[in-house]
């Protein structure tokens, strides 16, 4: 995959940087030749030179700002956005509080509207495109009793809905947009055994891995004739059980 444009090394920013399916978007871009910026509320500092990390919440403006000022400071353009960062909470809806709700949305949506507004206004100022991948559940289109996540599905059906919208409005100037929809996703940091018991809700027999996502992600970035797709990375959970 060409990492480069115009003799300038491709710039990609990942929200939730930090761990997780974040941390593993942000090295296979590094491995794949991009400059990354990392971003999280807890993320340590980078002193390698295809790595900046912004420490901030992304529910506040003021760090979409931040985000592509010191992304633009330093590697001179933004290519590609990984909407990453996310809460998910699940409880029956009626135990859900307020609290719950604006938490929720605060980094599901206000987070997502600021970041991906400020970078598509840079992407635009530069002329050459750009790529956005939003990162949604298939809980959206295979909603488990067992499993209730009405305020995750309101804010992920909401970035799929929104995936397909701005592929559409961008796509003449260059901007694609895509998403991921997910299933169960382990997460190295957690208690394997926290785990058990959920393979069976994929046809595939399996949790999936961090590595599945980064490749879903790779892939959707090298398709250049692909934008306004909803990829479901979840072993089958979408389609049927």
């Amino acid at each position: 995959m060409p990492a480069d444009v115009a003799g300038q090394r491709k710039v990609a920013v990942v929200t939730g940087a930090s761990q997780g399916i974040g941390a593993g978007a942000a090295e296979g871009f590094r491995e794949a030749g991009y400059a990354v910026v990392g971003v999280s509320r807890s993320i340590s500092p980078s002193d390698t030179s295809d790595f900046l990390t912004v420490r901030g919440d992304i529910s506040e403006v003021e760090t979409a700002h931040l985000i592509v000022d010191q992304a633009v400071s330093r590697f001179g353009r933004i290519d590609s956005l990984i909407n990453n960062a996310g809460i998910f909470i699940t409880k029956p809806f009626t135990d859900y509080t307020l609290e719950d709700y604006l938490a929720i949305t605060a980094v599901n949506l206000t987070g997502f509207f600021h970041v991906t507004q400020a970078v598509i206004r840079q992407m635009l100022t530069q002329g050459s495109g750009g790529h956005i991948v939003n990162i949604s559940t298939s809980l959206v289109d295979h909603a488990e009793s067992e499993n209730p996540a009405a305020l995750v599905s309101l804010t992920k059906g909401g970035l799929a809905a929104v995936t397909r919208s701005l592929a559409i409005e961008y796509a003449s100037r260059g901007v694609r947009c895509n998403a991921v929809s997910l299933g169960v996703i382990q997460n190295p940091a957690f208690d394997p055994t926290s785990y058990d018991g959920l393979a069976e809700l994929h046809p595939l027999g399996r949790v999936g891995q961090i590595s599945d996502v980064v490749e879903g992600i790779l892939y959707l970035e090298r398709a250049l004739f692909v934008t306004g797709v909803v990829l479901h990375i979840d072993g089958g959970q979408s389609a049927g059980a």
